[in-house]
């Protein structure tokens, strides 16, 4: 086996938070350990910030929007600044896809050549997409001249997930900066690493002090400060549904934009008349891709009957040969959980799916790789059968490596069933009839639609939520748009 190792420090001020375009102590000097999923071991102390920290980072945002250059930059000069840290996160991809995968567990076999890559094609295409965000003139009854602008809209706190640290902090610091807004970004506590790497490559790009802010720190007790806190306009949230009940709700006072992506249990639909060895690729990669830790995975696999038995066995047969391994080998496709509440909330469903009456196939237990720790966060890959939507296990998000596959007879039966669920973030068809694709796409409660093909994803192409899976896009022209307000202006002719 080849093992990937982190040469030296993998971060220039460890223990340090980023305000204001420099390092610091948290005001009270507290750090925790970053604990790897991957052996249990502490990667780097992280600094963990409190609310004199967050006054701190909104006043630093504050005055580079208000005060600073950021705001005044011409698109195009914003644009030459962002491509730059563009730029360095290519130079310095290796690096940070690896701590990406010992911070969170993600294979490097992705980390490398899909997180990262796509982390600078954000920077990349917002850059060039702000150049085209304008206005337009109307003509208004009695000869007067009106026209629109469209403005940023201050500072913006991007509040981000464990599962996907570096893609889904830059799928709101890209599209926030490129239109002129300041950002306080408070990652996830479980996986705070590569949030900090990118505000040392904003840092070399001489990005104006205060434009980029990063706060490490206590989940709950930041978030309720940050969330609440009257010097922020807009709150950008990546994460479970509950949660993003809870901001909203804290959000009312202060009357701040906010931008929902939580939760999902996508129903991926497999008709009888598909080529199921397209179908079996495309359900095991997706609910097993990145272990199974991500909003859109097909938890709910809907087999029609004809299908439904041969289907199963092949699943079955897969996720048996399937074994996970250390995501520092680049041979590895399916590493540990992120973190240890994570790997305990998936090893309850277990118990959960059982107690229900579903049929527990294979996986459902934790197992640790020969020679890797026993500290590991390995989880098997799971399928339970015999299930019914009704069940916990496909109604709730479970955020992990375990499949319900649920039978159904028509294609009425399809959609119904995957229109049954508080959750409307995605959703896959596999059929060869493109009548019945479009059909069914357009019947589905979902914010993405996948034909014939599973967890696709482009800066260009936007991405969010139906239902309890939140409100808001991210990617794509529809992203800048939360992050702009429009103002008309009115010129009197007379």
């Amino acid at each position: 086996m080849t093992k990937l190792a982190l040469q030296g420090s993998p971060l220039a001020n460890p223990g340090k938070l980023f305000i204001d375009g420099a390092w610091v102590d948290a005001r009270d000097g507290r750090t925790d350990p970053d604990i790897s999923p991957v052996d249990g071991q502490e990667i780097v102390p992280v600094a963990q910030a409190a609310a004199a920290d967050a006054d701190a980072a909104v006043a630093a945002a504050r005055r580079a929007y208000e005060e600073g250059p950021w705001s005044r930059l011409s698109a195009q000069e914003r644009a030459l600044r962002l491509n730059r840290v563009g730029e360095l996160i290519e130079r310095d991809l290796e690096e940070i896809a690896l701590l990406e995968t010992v911070d969170m567990g993600k294979p490097f076999a992705f980390s490398s050549t899909v997180d990262a890559p796509m982390a600078a094609q954000l920077m990349h295409y917002y850059a060039g997409a702000v150049t085209r965000v304008d206005g337009s003139s109307r003509a208004p009854a009695g000869g007067q001249l009106a026209y629109t602008l469209r403005e940023p809209l201050g500072v913006v706190c991007a509040i981000t997930p464990f599962n996907f640290p570096l893609l889904l902090s830059m799928t709101k610091i890209a599209p926030a900066l490129a239109a002129g807004n300041t950002v306080v970004h408070k990652p996830s506590p479980a996986t705070p690493l590569t949030a900090l790497k990118i505000a040392e490559l904003f840092q070399e790009a001489e990005i104006p002090d205060g434009v980029l802010n990063v706060l490490t720190g206590p989940g709950v007790e930041l978030g309720e400060t940050l969330t609440g806190h009257p010097g922020i306009d807009k709150i950008a949230f990546t994460g479970s549904t509950a949660v993003g009940q809870s901001i909203i709700r804290r959000t009312a006072d202060t009357l701040k934009k906010v931008t929902m992506e939580l939760g999902g249990k996508s129903a991926n639909i497999v008709f009888a008349d598909a080529d199921l060895d397209a179908a079996e690729e495309l359900a095991f990669f997706g609910i097993y891709y990145n272990k199974g830790e991500i909003c859109t995975a097909g938890s709910r696999l809907l087999l029609q009957r004809p299908v439904h038995d041969e289907m199963v066995e092949r699943l079955v047969a897969r996720a048996a040969a399937l074994r996970p391994g250390d995501p520092r080998d680049p041979q590895t496709l399916f590493g540990p959980l992120a973190h240890r509440g994570q790997f305990e909330k998936v090893s309850s469903y277990i118990e959960i799916g059982q107690k229900e009456g579903a049929t527990l196939r294979v996986g459902g237990s934790g197992w640790t790789p020969e020679g890797a720790s026993a500290e590991g966060l390995y989880f098997l890959p799971t399928i339970f059968t015999g299930v019914d939507n009704g069940m916990r296990i496909a109604q709730e998000e479970i955020f992990g490596p375990v499949l319900s596959i649920i039978p159904f007879d028509t294609e009425e039966d399809a959609v119904r069933i995957a229109n049954d669920s508080a959750y409307g973030l995605a959703a896959g068809v596999h059929t060869k009839d493109l009548r019945r694709a479009h059909r069914v796409a357009s019947q589905i409660k979902a914010g993405t639609v996948w034909v014939n093909c599973y967890n696709q994803y482009d800066p260009a192409v936007p991405y969010g939520g139906y239902k309890a899976s939140g409100f808001g896009r991210e990617c794509g022209p529809e992203s800048l748009e939360s992050y702009t307000q429009t103002k008309s202006v009115w010129i009197g002719m007379d």
